[in-house]
């Protein structure tokens, strides 16, 4: 076993791996292990917690990690939440989650946003708080309620409420009411469309899987794998991250409920979402609105021992990347993981197990034959060999995002747990975490498994 600054590395896991390939330790930076990590059922938006708040469901997945995990309260040093559309009343919903659940008032706690890798940047931050050595122990998360989003009043109306709320006779008042107009009351919605462009992420992944001549058959055929993967990896009992949720006045949720696999012949009569009539996205090959929240327990590895934990996996090297948002929006995954390979020194043959955010099937067939171009590398990348496309058999075994729901702020935290957990049950080494985000963003993590 080498020795570096005092904390062991894990040479030692060469004996105990299948196949002894090398461990990713870096001379002089701390081991970071997941110790655990849960989530509370992801359930489509208008169900079961449609009335609760986001910090309702951040706690809850606070208290499951807690149970879980037993790890007493004030030994945690930091605290970060992702989300994305955030609730007015709690805008660092980390911090009233982290109350909610108990934790010390001595804990700081903070909320980041990065579209759909809101939860990968809260563990990312959690990873460079305890590699800088500022922290030991970090508990990282995401949260999404789409049940409930803040409707605003129109500018206009806005701009009269607080000028009425300055003036200061009643005179003032009477001529700032003369000047309101019905129009005012139109509310501006929240929508999924990206601000740069104006267009919907539906609209744009239509748009992708045409550029990669991806057909509506190839898709209902992806999103018809996942959701019966993800319905296999239910009932066996394999996506042991969930921990049941209370919900006040109703039932003990116990399982996400949006894993329903139809049939091709079902899928195919349903009218295109988003470009119409000619489109191939459909509501049977997206991902739907989703409520859900997610936390993990990151430490330094001699940390973890010291308190007698058995880690699940270590954190490794992880990339952001950034493209034009509006042709290559939904690309993150074709840009970040030959990056993310090359950083840690590793090939696509060395990866066990892959888990891609599925935002559309259509997304992650496009990203699949980008991947599996040589001329979209040399042309777009600027990179001379294509990464390659991974290997079915690997990639995303117990469903995804199409089929177990897709909380926003929540996504990162289910992926990192589904490498670790399925490198766990497989006796693989190496997974690899990809997500694609609005903004034409991007992320990609490695996962290596913890020697048992």
């Amino acid at each position: 076993v080498t020795w570096v600054t005092g904390w062991p590395l894990s040479g030692l896991s060469f004996a105990a791996q299948t196949k002894s390939k090398k461990t990713l330790a870096k001379p002089n930076i701390r081991n970071i292990v997941v110790v655990e990590g849960v989530r509370i059922p992801f359930l489509q938006s208008g169900t079961s917690y449609k009335e609760l708040m986001p910090h309702d469901l951040a706690r809850a997945a606070l208290l499951g990690l807690l149970h879980r995990t037993n790890v007493p309260k004030d030994v945690v040093d930091y605290i970060i939440f992702g989300t994305v559309i955030q609730e007015v009343k709690t805008s660092n919903v980390a911090r009233e989650a982290a109350l909610g659940a108990g934790f010390s008032d001595k804990t700081p706690a903070h909320t980041v946003t990065m579209a759909c890798i809101s939860a990968n940047q809260a563990m990312t931050t959690g990873v460079g708080l305890i590699a800088s050595g500022q922290c030991d122990v970090v508990v990282a998360g995401g949260v999404e309620l789409m049940s409930d989003v803040p409707i605003r009043h129109s500018r206009k109306m806005r701009k009269m409420l607080l000028d009425l709320n300055k003036a200061k006779t009643l005179g003032q008042r009477l001529s700032l009411i003369s000047k309101f107009r019905l129009n005012f009351l139109s509310p501006e919605l929240p929508a999924v469309a990206e601000f740069s462009t104006s267009e919907t992420m539906g609209h744009s992944a239509d748009r992708l899987a045409a550029a990669f001549a991806v057909s509506r058959l190839d898709q209902d055929e992806y999103a018809l794998r996942s959701h019966s993967l993800a319905k296999k990896a239910q009932d066996e009992g394999l996506l042991s991250d969930v921990v049941p949720f209370k919900v006040p006045g109703k039932d003990t949720v116990t399982k996400d409920n949006g894993i329903r696999p139809s049939s091709l012949e079902q899928m195919a009569k349903l009218k295109p979402a988003f470009i119409k009539p000619y489109g191939t996205v459909t509501a049977a090959n997206s991902s739907f609105l989703t409520d859900g929240a997610s936390a993990m327990l990151i430490m330094a590895e001699e940390k973890a021992l010291a308190m007698g934990y058995m880690p699940k996996a270590y954190l490794r090297d992880f990339v952001y990347v950034s493209q034009d948002p509006k042709d290559q929006l939904l690309l993150g995954p074709t840009y970040a993981t030959p990056k993310v390979l090359e950083r840690a020194g590793l090939t696509m043959t060395d990866i066990d197990a892959f888990e891609f955010h599925e935002a559309f099937s259509g997304q992650i067939l496009a990203n699949f034959k980008a991947m599996d171009s040589d001329w979209f590398a040399q042309n777009y990348m600027g990179r001379k060999t294509k990464v390659g496309s991974p290997p079915l058999e690997k990639f995303n075994n117990w469903g995804g995002s199409l089929s177990l729901g897709h909380p926003f702020g929540a996504t990162g935290c289910r992926l990192v747990m589904a490498a670790a957990n399925r490198l766990r049950k497989e006796g693989g080494q190496y997974g690899l975490v990809a997500a694609c985000a609005a903004g034409g963003q991007g992320h990609a993590m490695i996962v290596e498994a913890y020697p048992k």
